[in-house]
């Protein structure tokens, strides 16, 4: 099961386990999530979607229309490999400048193997 630190963020996943982050359309993963994903989880510099290691990338900077598509194609790729784990962080939420209200509805219907941020849940629960 994934660690987290005192303020909430992941620090170590199980070899079975995905970090799912925020990227941008050129895949230059330069802060918050998307640095800590190249730094312990295996992201790629130049990938802004997909696979990539233990992590995950949607772009979530370029459209929102191109955002939604990537959450959809995450979700069926998760559907896909019931043998992983994904952790999804407040994708979205940070310099795209996003709410959770905004994104936590496209996370309504989510496989059992995606774990989904503490204030996605609350922002679900409320509808």
């Amino acid at each position: 099961m994934a660690r987290y630190d005192e303020k909430g963020y992941i620090t170590e996943l199980e070899k079975n386990e995905v970090f799912v982050f925020g990227s941008n359309g050129h895949g230059a993963h330069l802060g918050g999530a998307a640095a800590t994903a190249v730094r312990k989880f295996g992201a790629i510099m130049g990938k802004s979607e997909g696979l990539q290691g233990q992590s995950y990338a949607i772009n979530t900077m370029d459209s929102k229309d191109e955002m939604l598509s990537q959450i959809e194609r995450f979700l069926e790729f998760a559907k896909n490999h019931p043998e992983l784990t994904f952790y999804v962080t407040e994708i979205g939420c940070g310099i795209a400048g996003y709410t959770q209200s905004e994104i936590a509805p496209y996370f309504g219907n989510v496989p059992n193997n995606v774990i989904l941020p503490k204030l996605f849940l609350e922002v679900l629960r409320r509808s």
